[in-house]
């Protein structure tokens, strides 16, 4: 092989560039890097592709002997240094890394490293028939396991693992809320980009004080104000927001798994409450049940085909339609107040209103023409109507929603005169009622001849100070203790 040229100034670039990077491994816990050096980190994902070809292709010419142009080894060397040097940058802003993180940092700066010495000791090299293809076959071996682990950093710990089952086994009879629940669905949704080896945004979700700790977007729950907690706020935006999670190309969560997760925050995220600990009617209890029946989506596997181009053409800023379970028909529908609010924003929801399990129309200024679309939802299960021109009448056009088992009607106007109304839904479950018309003694009427009926007449006024989210108001009448 013949000799290869190495120019003064390109020795002592790379000598340089050798031992900052070994310096950046050894003292990596020591060093703070200025806002310029973390941002041009973020170019790693960039530029590595180009080296890991270059290397793999000097060492096939090295195995079959071939001529190695002096250009073309000193743009790899070099690019390979650089490469390793910018992912230390990149690694710098992250405080507590994982194993996978180390085994990739020490792994490429071997790499960088074992190149610059192949590129300076070549000559010596070629002459040695025992170690002459050394050299190029670690050089493989680490491009391979470099490749591994970053593979696994990026995509998961399970990329590259063989096809297997994602059963994560029986839920309990009397599950832990936190644990077999809000944590099997973190951990098959959110876990896979928010864990030691990969915090992406800064933010672990493999504990509770993790996700209180949050990341740079602050806390991602906080316990009993779901709606200010920041995992609800992004789970809940329109999937064209740039802030959705999952991002673009990640299932999303279904409708259920976020209310479970919504609710579980309301109720403080705990991690030592259990489904036992909750009512059989409240709104928890209600949704874990419903997630651990192995048929839970069989009621509506009879629904008309709905098509995700239309459900895209229905859907607006202010109006997000999702489907309750993945390749499910059964949709969860939650709409906003506009600037300038118009019925045919609701109304147009018609042509999938038979599919339509569960509505928010909350604070919306609804009319009889938007309460007509509702009555025409005869699958619905969940609604809520808080903080609407809702009145008795209007109220009572609906009762032909025999599947209902979940109303929200709290600050409206609808009186006593609703009472005969909620006593025909036989399936209704949860039903919340304050700051309304009706009265102590209609509510206990009610509570006595509809036993099982979980009534959320709110608390009392000294006391709302204390709460920051009024959906979340802790103190609850169930008539099924009377």
């Amino acid at each position: 092989m013949a000799t290869i040229s190495r120019p003064t100034w390109f020795n002592y670039l790379l000598l340089g560039l050798s031992v900052f990077l070994i310096f950046c491994l050894v003292f990596s816990a020591y060093i703070a890097l200025p806002p310029l050096l973390n941002w041009l980190g973020k170019l790693h994902p960039l530029i590595l592709h180009f080296p890991i070809v270059l290397l793999l292709g000097l060492a096939l010419l090295a195995f079959f002997k071939k001529h190695i142009p002096p250009a073309l080894f000193r743009i790899t060397v070099l690019s390979v240094l650089l490469t390793a040097i910018s992912g230390f940058f990149l690694a710098s802003e992250i405080t507590d890394k994982g194993d996978l993180l180390v085994r990739h940092q020490w792994l490429g700066g071997g790499l960088a490293i074992l190149s610059a010495l192949w590129y300076a000791f070549e000559d010596e090299i070629s002459q040695k028939k025992i170690i002459k293809n050394t050299f190029p076959g670690l050089i493989i071996l680490l491009v391979l396991g470099t490749g591994h682990y970053g593979g696994m950093i990026t995509h998961g710990e399970d990329f590259l693992d063989f096809p297997k089952s994602t059963s994560y086994g029986k839920i309990p009879e009397n599950p832990m809320v936190y644990q077999d629940i809000a944590a099997r669905i973190l951990d098959q949704n959110c876990v896979s980009c928010h864990n030691p080896n990969k915090k992406k945004g800064e933010l672990l979700m493999t504990s509770i004080s993790a996700l209180q700790k949050g990341g740079k977007s602050g806390p991602a729950i906080i316990p009993k104000n779901a709606e200010e907690s920041e995992i609800i706020r992004r789970l809940k935006l329109p999937k064209e927001d740039e802030e959705h999670m999952p991002p673009k190309g990640k299932k999303p969560l279904s409708q259920l798994e976020v209310d479970i997760l919504e609710q579980w925050i309301t109720y403080g995220a705990s991690d030592t409450l259990q489904l036992y600990d909750l009512n059989e009617a409240e709104p928890l209890a209600v949704l874990i049940r419903e997630f651990m029946a192995p048929d839970a989506a069989s009621k509506w596997a009879n629904f008309t085909p709905v098509a995700n181009s239309t459900l895209e053409r229905l859907g607006s800023d202010y109006l997000t339609i999702n489907r309750i379970s993945d390749q499910s028909n059964a949709l969860a529908v939650d709409a906003y107040l506009p600037p300038e609010y118009e019925s045919t924003q609701i109304l147009k929801l018609q042509t999938v209103s038979s599919n339509i399990v569960e509505l928010d129309l909350s604070r919306l200024p609804l009319g009889e023409a938007e309460i007509s679309l509702i009555a025409q939802c005869k699958n619905l299960e969940w609604l809520e109507l808080d903080g609407t021109p809702l009145t008795d009448s209007l109220l009572d056009s609906l009762n032909v929603l025999s599947q209902l088992r979940f109303l929200k009607v709290y600050s409206t106007d609808i009186t006593d005169k609703s009472i005969p109304f909620f006593k025909k839904l036989k399936n209704l479950k949860q039903l919340y009622l304050w700051d309304t018309g009706l009265s102590k003694e209609g509510l206990e009427s009610l509570g006595e001849l509809t036993p099982g009926l979980f009534i959320n007449e709110g608390i009392e006024e000294p006391l709302k100070d204390f709460f920051i989210n009024t959906d979340s108001l802790p103190a609850q009448h169930n008539s099924s203790s009377k």
